[in-house]
């Protein structure tokens, strides 16, 4: 089972093409501004694109499908609450990241609360997005492992190397505009794969729709309370909005594609419009995985998947025309370089800015571009090593978004109790931070708590927690709120 030779083509042939297509933006990076924002030159529609590519990876478009194959399309209703803490991002974080000159995320802790305070975030993003971007380049090995027949772990060398070479060359410019290329990449193709499944399924779609409603896998909405349950109204559009305004409002991932924007207004044009893409291609996504499931009902396999994230990926190399199949894989391998390149160039900005700078504040422009290079090959490095010890897990796409929204409950507590309070000290807010993160650790480790809850609770205990602590520890008083 692996590729025909002109799949195998065309998949090297978008390997060699989108690799120039960075490299085409390479030009003498002078100034950080230049490097880590693309000079705030970039148009919204780009940095809308550019968002949805970056939450977009490998284990996405692999696991989607197979969560909607095994469940429902229940998933949506987490969708609900991205498009909600959007709107939030909007009118609460957004404002402060346009006040002065800012290149990450955590330069609004340390101008509100302080240095310790600072450092503590700007660690925590390193250490959490670094762990949850090491699940995201091994769910590649899924994807090539198939294909080629082999879990070659040089093949995911290869993609790392490739996405290394355009992000060291063009900085922010080269991520952002090749976002936009792997976006309509993956996105179309995966439109010609569902397009494909209809045509082999006899009576294509109304058949389709017919099976999988008997199945109940088009149920949408579960109203259910129970906090252990992952996909529910209220855990979609709570823990959707609270998990959302983490991820795209304090995550440097995301945070530096809005800081790119020309101005305040265009940002924020960008973020929401983005909604509106990432509703479409869920639920893309989700129908796709529900063809499969009444495809594989009228034609079972061989033998059992090992995991539901290989349903995709097998059914591309295995039943997928000639051509078509080759198309499928360089979509996904798209995903994955659009996701590794945004997590390098965050993941250097924050070593550089919030760690480098303070103790070489005299460095020049240039010592400063060329450590952000090397800071950029070195997570390279770092994330390719991680990915070799992800191989333990669940369903991927929930590994990932289980580790990264551990950390998000303190990220987003600590932002708001510096953008809405007046009382909150540093002090109080590590404090709040602290407990937010043993919280969410412990809901994780110890408990059945479905992490769709964890920004949630992280967040409301990490503010309460450090708000008290703050009018307790009145020796260490903060300076006055961001909006003030």
């Amino acid at each position: 089972m692996a590729l025909r030779p002109l799949d195998l083509t065309i998949v090297a042939v978008y390997l060699a093409g989108i690799t120039a297509f960075g490299i085409h933006f390479r030009r003498p990076q002078r100034t950080l501004r230049d490097y880590f924002l693309a000079d705030r030159e970039i148009p919204w529609w780009a940095i809308a694109l550019s968002i949805v590519a970056a939450e977009t990876s490998t284990l996405t478009i692999i696991s989607i499908p197979g969560l909607a194959y095994d469940t429902n399309l229940g998933f949506l209703q987490l969708v609900l609450g991205y498009l909600v803490g959007r709107v939030v991002i909007t009118l609460v974080l957004l404002p402060q990241y346009f006040r002065g000159e800012m290149y990450t995320a955590y330069q609004l802790i340390e101008r509100r609360f302080g240095r310790r305070l600072h450092a503590l975030t700007a660690g925590l993003f390193l250490l959490t997005r670094a762990a949850a971007e090491g699940v995201r380049v091994f769910a590649v090995s899924i994807v090539v492992g198939i294909a080629l027949g082999s879990g070659d772990v040089a093949s995911i060398a290869l993609i790392t190397l490739l996405t290394l070479v355009y992000t060291f060359e063009g900085g922010m410019r080269a991520v952002i505009w090749t976002d936009v290329v792997q976006m309509a990449i993956y996105v179309g193709g995966t439109i010609v794969g569902l397009v494909t499944i209809l045509h082999l399924v006899p009576g294509g779609w109304p058949a389709i729709q017919a099976m999988a409603a008997s199945a109940g896998k088009l149920q949408v909405f579960d109203f259910s309370t129970a906090l252990n349950a992952r996909y529910t109204f209220w855990a979609g559009v709570i823990g959707g909005t609270f998990l959302t305004t983490a991820s795209h409002g304090t995550d440097q991932l995301m945070v530096q594609r809005l800081l790119a924007a020309r101005s305040q207004r265009q940002a924020g044009v960008a973020l929401l419009s983005s909604g509106l893409v990432i509703l479409f291609q869920f639920t893309l996504f989700l129908l796709v995985g529900t063809a499969l499931y009444v495809f594989y009902q009228m034609q079972p396999p061989a033998q059992a998947f090992a995991s539901s994230d290989r349903i995709f990926p097998t059914f591309i190399v295995t039943q997928m025309p000639a051509g078509i199949a080759g198309l499928l894989i360089a979509a996904i391998l798209a995903a994955a370089m659009s996701n590794l390149s945004a997590a390098l160039n965050s993941l250097s900005a924050t070593s550089i800015v919030d760690f480098y700078l303070r103790r070489k504040p005299q460095a020049s422009e240039s010592q400063r571009v060329w450590m952000s290079r090397a800071a950029t090959i070195a997570w390279a490095l770092a994330l390719f090593a991680l990915a070799l010890l992800s191989r333990r897990g669940g369903r991927v796409v929930e590994v990932g978004l289980t580790i990264a929204s551990v950390a998000y409950g303190g990220l987003l507590g600590v932002f708001l109790l510096g953008v809405l309070t007046r009382r909150a000290t540093e002090n109080g807010a590590i404090a709040g931070m602290v407990c937010g993160l043993a919280l969410n650790l412990y809901l994780w480790l110890g408990t059945g708590i479905a992490w769709t809850w964890f920004v949630t609770l992280g967040t409301l205990v990490t503010f309460a927690v450090g708000y008290l602590a703050s009018m307790v520890w009145k020796d260490a008083p903060g300076s006055a709120p961001l909006n003030a």
